[in-house]
């Protein structure tokens, strides 16, 4: 594109409100609230979600929700979206 990661980051905050950083935590955050909700253990999702142990996965879920992952994966927010969580989903709890 001929940017510099400068020009870059400051145009994706103009237009999403938000950093680049910022944003790709939110998709990780979106991945792992996923494999919570279908009753994977905490410590295989954060290794699967990119995190670097469970402990940073902790802290992410409460920076976000306010809530530890357990109290995350039974959220009852968690299904009563359809878009986000389509029937089927194969991570979708039921």
């Amino acid at each position: 594109m001929g940017w510099s990661r400068k020009r870059l980051w400051s145009r994706f905050r103009s237009q999403l409100g938000i950093t680049p950083k910022r944003a790709a935590r939110l998709v990780r955050f979106d991945h792992a609230a996923h494999l919570l909700a279908a009753n994977h253990s905490p410590a295989s999702v954060a290794t699967e979600s990119g995190y670097v142990d469970q402990p940073h996965l902790h802290r992410e879920v409460n920076a976000f929700t306010g809530l530890t992952p357990t109290a995350v994966a039974n959220a009852a927010w968690l299904a009563i979206d359809d878009v986000a969580w389509p029937a089927s989903s194969p991570t979708r709890r039921l």
